[in-house]
């Protein structure tokens, strides 16, 4: 099993390429979707095929599990983005759009 000094490195390492891509691909909105979804989906393989399949099978392990958890931080989450965010941006865009052809 891996030590937690080189998981930390390995998990780091992966970060720092995502986070290069991610750059790599601003302002391509386009790409940017791409890399999320990418990403969501990468989370929801791993939990369902190997996270799941790995937590403890017992009631004493898995609530041990469970506090380790949360003491080290709580469940991983992806948020999708909220359609109410994108709208009022797009409002935003709108008013200024109409705002300039009136100058």
């Amino acid at each position: 099993m891996a030590s937690t000094h080189n998981t930390e490195q390995e998990l780091q390492s992966l970060v720092n390429l995502v986070e290069a891509l991610a750059q790599s691909y601003h302002p391509d909105s386009d790409r940017l979707l791409a890399l999320l979804r990418t990403l969501e989906q990468l989370h929801r393989q791993i939990r369902t095929e190997l996270f799941e399949p790995s937590l403890p099978n017992t009631r004493h392990d898995l609530y041990a599990f469970l506090r380790d958890v949360e003491e080290s931080g709580g469940w991983p989450y992806i948020e999708r983005g909220k359609l109410q965010t994108l709208l009022e941006r797009y409002r935003e865009a709108w008013e200024h759009h109409s705002e300039s052809e009136k100058d």
